[in-house]
């Protein structure tokens, strides 16, 4: 990589990052990155166009152009004056978890573990001088966790903080020496409150020093009051020797129910077994076989460029794209293999392959091939790995609502089977009109939305259902089902008018290609939104 840096003229707003970016780097995939990552940080994963533009010191054509173009791409909606992250962003945090292969092959051992416990057990990797989660397995308590799968820790306030700082060198100390040094109070860490009291250095090498010795380590309240964890590493044993760290499994609890030190005494031995199976799961899988990497993307982002002109950040949407390249059975390739993977010219890869390193989203290795890193997940996971399927749902409902100028809902089947549950809604502007309040139950038999959910014979064969008049008189509706990434049926969606306004022909020539392609576009954003998390039905 070029270690001379490029300087951009004072009359240019760049970020941070760009301004001692190599002479190389992309500028505006680098602005690019910048936006997101203040997305991610802000609650909820919204700002306002003016409110990015603050933060990130950018022009305000520069934010309009990047955010068009992230629009384009999916990864964000624009509404207004606001923007928010889009479930397909995560896409970019699926492909850094598909070549980790972590989640995929260690999760459901994490997951039994919780239910086996009672507790919630998560998965971490290291990331610099800091801890970022890759599962979680959390209870459904009033008092629980908010950690989300991509959120950021310092090391030294968890309980796998010592035992990745039992793999670092000297460089990887006097970062973490460095950084809290510059940040005391644990700012730049939102996933946890700012720290009180900082602590003493010698603290946390003393706990590193315990960890390598023991064998676990233990978070007493480092975080906040109340909550304790207690951490075993999870070696990959391919590696000679003792093998290298692979992640850190985690039981995490609150003093209500352990103590720390409880949790040594009492837990310990069924986490260690756990983590036991764990490492023969990794040490047996077989090597993963590569699905088809996407080869049209530089198709694609040409055709958009030639359709929206210079609203389009061609370099942009292309850099990230790159990081699409990997996945399952691609965890490290050469910059001849993303080039072919993404259908980009040599140079434009590797352009993006020497920006991408900047920002520290890719690594480069002495074999000259390419991997993510962990912070790939700082790209709108976090916020984006809580959403629920009405929360997806909602913004197609809206479009689907203002295009058919009719009302539109979303439903799941109720335990019993007997009812539905009304989860989405987006209203049309008629004076008489479907109006249903959010959480209302109907009985399944009597309505267009049951009728698919319950999937009758003749209504499995047709792929929808269109009730007239039966729930209610004045009443017409036609409804479709939404899979879920398995195929099976999690959900329904339904357009209501008064027979006055459409014939049940019409419903059926009208609504339903409208309808069925709003379930096509839920369906595509759940199937990336539920890779690697569980997206809650209501």
């Amino acid at each position: 990589m070029p270690a001379h840096t490029t300087h951009v003229p004072p009359a240019e707003a760049v970020t941070p990052t760009e301004a001692v970016a190599p002479a190389e780097a992309v500028a505006p995939l680098l602005r690019g990155i910048a936006v997101l990552r203040r997305l991610t940080e802000a609650p909820d994963g919204t700002l306002s166009l003016s409110a990015l533009e603050k933060t990130t010191g950018l022009a305000r054509s520069t934010v309009d152009r990047l955010t068009a173009t992230l629009a384009r791409m999916g990864y964000v909606r624009l509404d207004g004056r606001d923007v928010t992250l889009a479930p397909r962003l995560m896409e970019l945090g699926n492909a850094y978890l598909a070549a980790l292969r972590l989640p995929a092959l260690l999760s459901a051992r994490a997951d039994a573990l919780a239910d086996e416990l009672d507790e919630s057990v998560s998965l971490a990797v290291g990331d610099r001088d800091g801890v970022r989660f890759i599962h979680q397995a959390t209870r459904r308590r009033a008092m629980s966790l908010s950690f989300r799968i991509g959120d950021l820790l310092p090391a030294e306030r968890t309980a796998p903080g010592p035992l990745f700082a039992t793999q670092w060198a000297d460089p990887d100390w006097h970062r973490w020496r460095s950084r809290r040094a510059a940040d005391p109070a644990d700012r730049a860490f939102p996933a946890v409150p700012p720290r009180q009291h900082p602590t003493p250095d010698d603290d946390f090498v003393l706990r590193t020093s315990t960890a390598a010795s023991d064998g676990y380590a233990l978070d007493d309240q480092l975080i906040e009051p109340g909550l304790v964890a207690l951490s075993v590493p999870v070696r990959d044993l391919r590696d000679p020797g003792a093998g290298r760290l692979a992640c850190v499994a985690s039981v995490v609890s609150h003093t209500s129910r352990h103590t720390a030190p409880d949790l040594r005494t009492t837990l310990l031995p069924r986490l260690r077994a756990a983590v036991t199976a764990m490492e023969t799961d990794l040490r047996t899988a077989p090597p993963p076989a590569p699905g088809p990497p996407r080869t049209d993307l530089a198709t694609w982002t040409g055709a958009s460029k030639q359709e929206l002109g210079r609203e389009f950040v061609e370099s942009l949407a292309r850099g990230l794209t790159v990081l699409t390249a990997f996945g399952e059975g691609r965890s490290a390739l050469t910059l001849t293999q993303v080039a072919k993977a993404t259908g980009l010219a040599r140079a434009t890869a590797r352009r993006a392959l020497i920006t991408l390193t900047h920002a520290d989203l890719v690594t480069p290795a002495p074999d000259a091939t390419f991997t993510l890193t962990p912070q790939v997940l700082s790209l709108g996971f976090p916020p984006l790995s809580r959403t629920s399927l009405p929360e997806i749902a909602q913004p197609h409902l809206t479009a689907l609502a203002d295009r058919v100028h009719e009302s539109t809902s979303l439903a799941v089947l109720s335990d019993s089977g007997e009812e539905i549950q009304y989860t989405a809604r987006a209203s049309a502007p008629h004076v008489l009109s479907a109006r249903v309040t959010l959480g209302t139950r109907l009985p399944a038999h009597a309505t267009a939305l049951g009728r698919v959910l319950l999937a009758h014979p003749e209504v499995r064969a047709r792929g929808y259902a269109l009730v007239d008049e039966e729930l209610e008189a004045g009443l017409r509706a036609v409804a479709v089902p939404v899979h879920d990434r398995t195929g099976r049926v999690t959900a329904a969606i339904n357009v209501a008018t008064h027979p006055a306004r459409r014939t049940p022909t019409a419903c059926e020539t009208e609504l339903l290609p409208e309808l069925s392609r709003t379930a096509t576009a839920i369906e595509a954003d759940l199937r990336v939104a539920g890779r690697f998390v569980h997206v809650p039905p209501t």
